[in-house]
């Protein structure tokens, strides 16, 4: 098993990953439409979308955490 210290980071690269699936599956589909070699271009998209959406968690979970925080109501 993995330390529980590093439960933040897997969860953001698991967000990151399954975000990115998702969007460029639909952004793919809306932009090219679900016809041969969907697949394909998903993939490529994919591959592109994963690491800018890994950067863009890490770079902006410092940043949003604190204001989450703020705005979240205490109970």
């Amino acid at each position: 098993m993995i330390s529980k210290k590093y439960s933040q980071v897997l969860f953001m690269i698991f967000m990151s990953f399954g975000m990115s699936v998702i969007i460029s599956g639909v952004v793919t589909a809306v932009n090219t439409g679900v016809i041969d070699g969907f697949p394909e271009r998903w993939f490529n998209s994919w591959m592109f979308a994963f690491p800018v959406a890994l950067f863009a968690a890490f770079t902006m979970a410092p940043i949003m955490r604190p204001l989450v925080n703020k705005i979240a109501s205490k109970d």
